[in-house]
């Protein structure tokens, strides 16, 4: 017996009835983003390495042990792209459009981390993703922050926070992180493992640890925000000023950072109180030195992503239901040999028309038809039979609402007719 083949841990199938949220949550950020003024960019799965290596930074998780990294057939080092900002300077850098002005992008697309899966995060998973490259002002980080908070909201969820906070310049970065690692390395033992491991690598990600004992011990810790420069300080001030005038709700989270090295100044997530632990929506920030870093001109940048796994995981919460399949206008209920082949025809004809059909193609009883029809959700049942076809004429019987039962004779030969009546 041939064993049956699984997928590979952290690799779903979306199945089709769960595709129905995905595609309405695409929908609504393209349609948030036209709005905006904001195009579309896609950019490959796989990258070289050099390019996440140099861009999120080789001190990092992500590089260090997450990345899906592979020599092609030209030995060649590839990576399956881990996260989309640098991949979108790349292209950016790549093709010139800097040299057309400041960018406004967005992107969707999936991403490759090789990690635990969990809870609404899998090894492959999907994100949304804006960047703004080339607006240096305050107004860009509040924008681009309203743009994420008004998208969620646009789809419905509620009891959602946002927390900001200022990582101030590399420099101010610099200088902290010296103050953060002579405290610690006082309190090593008390450290989590993971945290001990970061102190030499990249200790400002302990500031993101959730085990209690490290963030007991970082109640105690020098703050960034007593490192930042007055300028920086008043950076933060302007950003947290504009969130109040589009009454934005916000929290000054001063342990809050980002798991990448790109970022500066502003950084900010969304998260929400129904995901447990990893209860991260969307997240961003500032990241004004990654241009260059690539090797293109200094380029002021603001950006963010969603994770979609974790909002599909709210937005089944929240309605309490699993979404079903696309949902036919019309049900083709058909049998026969003759009036199978006719039914096909008809049945194009419509959707060539803008009717959405769903074709019965079971050859099955009528009544059993008619079961489908019903299960369907489609508010109209075409029927054609022998006799149908005999006389020329298509039977309309309406499924839903008061007229439910009711019926109507149409020409085959009129399908505009047929159109108009379901559409009516």
């Amino acid at each position: 017996m041939v064993e049956k083949l699984q997928s590979l841990r952290g690799m779903i199938d979306l199945l089709p009835n769960q595709v129905g949220r995905w595609q309405r949550v695409e929908a609504t950020a393209r349609a948030h983003f036209q709005r905006a003024a904001v195009q579309e960019i896609r950019t490959p799965i796989l990258e070289p390495t050099e390019l996440f290596a140099r861009g999120i930074g080789e001190a990092t998780d992500v590089v260090g042990k997450e990345m899906y990294t592979f020599a092609d057939r030209g030995e060649r080092s590839c990576t399956l792209r881990p996260e989309g900002t640098a991949a979108v300077v790349r292209s950016v850098l790549q093709h010139g459009l800097l040299s057309q002005g400041p960018q406004r992008l967005w992107y969707a697309g999936p991403m490759f981390r090789y990690e635990r899966p969990q809870a609404g995060r899998q090894r492959q998973f999907h994100q949304i993703g804006l960047e703004l490259l080339g607006v240096a002002s305050t107004r860009a980080d509040v924008e681009a922050i309203a743009l994420a908070w008004d998208l969620l909201a646009e789809l419905g969820l509620t009891g959602l926070s946002l927390e900001i906070n200022s990582l101030g310049t590399a420099a101010e970065r610099a200088h902290y992180r010296a103050q953060l690692v002579a405290f610690l390395e006082g309190h090593r033992a008390q450290l989590d493992a993971d945290s001990q491991d970061r102190l030499g690598r990249n200790p400002l990600r302990i500031l993101d640890s959730k085990h209690p004992g490290t963030q007991a011990l970082l109640q105690q810790a020098p703050c960034l925000a007593q490192a930042l420069a007055p300028e920086s300080q008043a950076r933060f001030a302007a950003v947290q000023e504009g969130l109040t005038a589009l009454e934005i709700p916000f929290q000054v989270n001063p342990r809050l950072v980002r798991g990448l090295d790109y970022y500066s100044h502003t950084a900010f997530e969304i998260t929400s109180s129904q995901l447990g632990a990893q209860a991260t929506v969307c997240g961003g920030g500032r990241y004004d030195g990654l241009v260059e870093h690539l090797g293109g001109p200094p380029t002021a940048a603001m950006g963010w992503a969603l994770g979609m796994e974790r909002l599909v995981l709210l937005l089944a919460q929240g309605s309490g239901h699993a979404d079903g399949g696309p949902v036919p206008q019309v049900y083709l209920v058909n049998r026969g040999e003759r009036a199978e082949a006719a039914a096909l025809a008809v049945a194009r004809g419509l959707r060539l028309r803008g009717v959405a059909v769903e074709l019965d193609a079971s050859g099955a009883a009528f009544g059993k038809q008619f079961k489908r029809a019903d299960r369907s959700g489609a508010a109209w049942a075409l029927v054609l039979g022998e006799g149908e076809l005999e006389t020329g004429q298509l039977r309309l019987q309406s499924l839903r609402g008061p007229t439910s039962g009711e019926d109507r004779l149409v020409p085959m030969a009129d399908l505009e007719a047929v159109r108009a009546a379901v559409t009516a």
